[in-house]
């Protein structure tokens, strides 16, 4: 990400997300919120470019952030029974949890936390679509790469002493490996049965296909936006990686797990990724 700026790769998941509401029957993740959220994911906007959206690899990526959004709160649902008291969204973007949260998620304390420059944008377009700030909610500014997460946490109140659930969505492959072992260690920190939840990019032999060809594209055009994939690995190594960590209780959802669970039965092109997987990991 270039210094001072906004990350550039942000809208695109939040468009995927309201074109999943329109295009897709049934929802894999339901968002009441998504469409309209911000002007370039407006059903107009959405319907405007309705071939480019039916398209195979549009597919493939509503796909992707409906089943990495659906995946991260189902595990959510389940740590409350653990008495999770805090939940951390890194580089959060335009996420809508906040604004749709369920009545287990009041108690809470929330924290929306991404890069300064594109947290301050994102809060320009809820203010500009007229989301006021719940009670429960705190922004946080954080720069993964300088490794400073629990003071960065600290300063918007987080209470490091309470157990904690910390979704990482599209955010792994922007970071340096040492920012990975940092997070990691984190988590690693916090009170038994905190999780983690993140997705990860796979390496290029664990892929085939539209799959690896679309890879290959996004790769070119993050890069291009001054955004370069920095981490990619086969899921045996991101295990041993949060093992090596500290972090001993990993689940890895599989694309055959996440097809049984999400995906089975449809007749369209939706189906679970392989590029992009998805780990839960409790500490």
């Amino acid at each position: 990400m270039r210094s001072g700026t906004p990350s550039r790769t942000i809208l695109r998941p939040a468009i995927g997300r309201a074109a999943h509401q329109l295009f897709d029957a049934p929802l894999v993740f339901r968002d009441p919120i998504a469409v309209g959220f911000v002007p370039e994911a407006s059903e107009q906007a959405i319907l405007a470019a309705a071939a480019d959206h039916r398209a195979l690899h549009s597919a493939l990526f509503r796909a992707m952030v409906a089943v990495r959004n659906r995946f991260a709160e189902d595990r959510l649902a389940a740590a409350v029974e653990r008495g999770i008291g805090q939940y951390v969204m890194l580089g959060a973007g335009l996420e809508t949890f906040p604004w749709r949260q369920p009545d287990s998620a009041r108690g809470m304390r929330l924290f929306l936390a991404d890069h300064p420059a594109t947290l301050a944008w994102s809060r320009d377009r809820f203010r500009e679509r007229g989301l006021s700030q719940p009670e429960n909610l705190a922004f946080a500014a954080a720069d993964l790469e300088q490794k400073g997460l629990a003071a960065d946490l600290a300063q918007a109140g987080f209470d490091p002493r309470i157990k904690t659930f910390v979704s990482a969505l599209g955010v792994v492959h922007y970071l340096t490996a040492d920012a990975v072992t940092a997070l990691f260690r984190f988590v690693a920190t916090l009170p038994r049965g905190s999780e983690i939840v993140f997705t990860f990019p796979v390496t290029e032999e664990e892929l085939e296909g539209e799959e690896r060809d679309e890879v290959r594209v996004s790769i070119a055009r993050t890069a291009e936006m001054g955004e370069p994939w920095l981490t990619r690995a086969r899921p045996s190594d991101m295990i041993a990686w949060l093992h090596r960590c500290g972090v001993p209780d990993v689940f890895h959802l599989t694309p055959d797990l996440a097809h049984q669970r999400y995906f089975a039965g449809r007749r369209d092109d939706l189906r679970a990724p392989r590029r992009e997987q998805l780990i839960a990991a409790v500490a």
